[in-house]
């Protein structure tokens, strides 16, 4: 029944950790993530980059959690492959309209290693308006890194400056690869602005994270090594 909501079917949310949509608590391919830091809580959401047919569930996740920023850590396209599709409302067409939800592109701004769009919500049932941040890195290639890490810690302290309400929405394509390393950087640079030591379960998150990366990695190794035999 949701086999076709996922972009890789190897890679799915676990059930006790994933990200309920709706008063049915329907699929979407998306988990929660709670890290201590001190006596605070960060709270993340992870997912995959949404398909065409997921597009409506992404936004109502985002509109139920309350999120107010989304980092967005891919392309639409890599080599020649779809990696998220355009899920955003976009120069010359500045509206979206969704069937929950109607969206406009209120501002962007394209900065040489990633884009600022300011992008209005309203609620088609409600009315009810609310502004989200959207935040593309642009200069971290998939099954890469970034071309500058400088680059990769101001986008990192951006995102947590304009963070305000909900978890943070973290995508790239399969959810697991950068947009764990994202989450894993934002975890460390506050431990160290706020001179703490890192917790126990901070640590079990790091690992998780470089565990669920490597099996992510040795998956997309097999399938080039295939495609390269063919």
């Amino acid at each position: 029944e949701n086999r076709e909501k996922n972009r890789y079917r190897d890679i799915l949310p676990y059930d006790a950790t994933r990200v309920p949509i709706g008063e049915a608590k329907g699929y979407i391919n998306a988990s929660y993530i709670r890290v201590p830091v001190g006596t605070e809580e960060l709270w993340y959401i992870s997912t995959q980059g949404p398909l065409l047919s997921t597009t409506q569930d992404f936004w109502q996740m985002v509109w139920e959690n309350n999120s107010n920023v989304i980092a967005m850590i891919t392309r639409e396209q890599e080599h020649g492959v779809s990696k998220c599709h355009r899920y955003w409302p976009e120069p010359p067409h500045n509206f979206l309209d969704l069937l929950r939800f109607q969206l406009q592109l209120l501002n962007y701004q394209i900065l040489d290693y990633f884009v600022i769009r300011i992008i209005e919500m309203v609620n088609k049932q409600t009315q009810e308006r609310r502004v989200v941040q959207h935040l593309q890195f642009t200069n971290w290639p998939d099954h890469g890194t970034p071309k500058s890490l400088q680059h990769l810690v101001k986008f990192v302290r951006y995102m947590r400056k304009t963070h305000q309400s909900g978890p943070v929405v973290a995508h790239c394509s399969a959810g697991i690869g950068r947009s764990g390393v994202l989450l894993c950087v934002d975890v460390v640079l506050i431990y160290i602005e706020k001179d703490l030591c890192v917790s126990p379960k901070a640590n079990m998150f790091v690992l998780f994270l470089l565990q669920r990366m490597t099996e992510n990695w040795k998956r997309v190794s097999f399938l080039k090594l295939q495609q390269h035999k063919m």
